[in-house]
């Protein structure tokens, strides 16, 4: 049996698990190195979120399992589900699950969550930037529309009484490229705003309003860069880069959750969000965490899922997809740790189980 962990509450997870389907003892054994395999190649591609802890994983995996290379690629999450429906990669990496009617066109796909993620909401105010501004999901939703067009506006200075606002035209930045990070971005002003629901809904991909002076970018690192570059801007980043936000000197927002409380995203508030909607998870674990109810959560929380299929090309391929993903999700201080270096949380017992069963039906 392979040590416990000295963490208590990774300690309390693991015993957990344990019970489960697929003891840990199990699993330890199957996450062993692949035998007889020889230079066999697993490719991933998608979420710009995911893409730094999918680096950290691989370089972490191939030292201890030999024979075993896996490509990553940061294309952004809707052209990772579509490369896996396609079979262009085995694991298309996403911050959104997949939609009702895709799952209906192609039943061999599953969605797994790996780990829990976040979004932050940053903008680039000079002279305030050190200052957590209020927002909630109506304020957000009439900056993209262009209802709300300075930042000085009625409906933003009643958030922040006292805050000197500048009378500088608002500068909104949306992902140019079909994105998780805008899916649940999308997500939180439909189910903050119903105006913003009957008229744009959420998705990958929208149609963004024509806002006078609205921007584009491509992926996280490009979102960081065009906010860094642009005063009196504003837009959605994925919490991986929360490092790099800091390095650029960004605001990032206190955005009001689903109590009414305005909250900060850290691994406190994150977990409140997950911990409050993640047990109503189903069997295909396509389920939103967005804009929880709970005290204390902050409401831009979601899946991070690997999108993969159920029929590989051969048995040794989908053992060892299957060996790989069981590996990313094994409770362990390590593992934790490098969920920590992108500000991740692990799932909780209820979704690590339904995630091994699913990982468990590849073949």
């Amino acid at each position: 049996m392979t040590e416990q962990p000295k963490n208590p509450i990774l300690r309390s997870r693991w015993r957990q698990l344990a019970a489960a389907p697929l003891c840990i003892a199990a699993l330890t054994l199957m996450t062993g190195a692949l035998a007889n395999a020889q230079d066999l190649t697993l490719s991933e591609t998608g979420s710009t979120l995911l893409y730094p802890l999918f680096t950290t994983w691989v370089d972490a995996y191939i030292k201890s399992h030999p024979g075993i290379r896996v490509s990553t690629g940061a294309t952004g999450s809707e052209a990772g589900i579509q490369e896996a429906l396609t079979g262009k990669v085995q694991i298309g990496a996403s911050d959104a699950y997949m939609s009702d009617a895709d799952m209906r066109q192609h039943p061999q796909i599953i969605n797994i969550p790996l780990a829990i993620a976040a979004q932050t909401v940053n903008y680039n105010l000079p002279g305030l930037n050190a200052t957590h501004l209020k927002l909630d999901g109506p304020v957000l939703a009439g900056i993209y529309t262009g209802a709300i067009r300075n930042w000085d506006a009625p409906q933003i200075a009643a958030l922040n009484p006292g805050v000197a606002l500048p009378h500088q035209a608002i500068v909104p930045i949306h992902r140019a490229e079909g994105s998780g990070d805008t899916f649940v971005f999308t997500q939180f002003l439909s189910f903050s705003t119903p105006a913003w629901e009957s008229d744009k809904g959420y998705g990958t991909t929208i149609a963004w309003p024509a806002v006078p002076g609205s921007a584009s970018a491509v992926g996280n690192a490009g979102m960081v860069q065009a906010l860094q570059t642009t005063p009196w801007s504003i837009g959605y980043v994925g919490i991986s880069f929360s490092d790099k936000v800091a390095a650029a000197k960004l605001g990032t927002v206190a955005l009001k959750n689903g109590a009414g409380e305005f909250v900060l995203p850290n691994k406190d508030t994150v977990t409140a969000g997950a911990a409050s909607l993640g047990p109503r998870t189903p069997p295909d674990e396509r389920l939103s965490l967005v804009f929880a109810p709970a005290t204390g959560a902050y409401p831009l929380v979601n899946y991070e899922y690997a999108v993969v299929s159920t029929k590989q090309p051969d048995a040794t391929s989908a053992a060892a997809l299957r060996r790989f993903l069981l590996w990313t999700i094994v409770p362990s201080e390590t593992n934790e740790a490098y969920l920590d270096t992108v500000h991740f949380i692990p799932l909780p017992p209820h979704t690590w189980e339904l995630s091994q069963a699913q990982i468990q039906s590849i073949r």
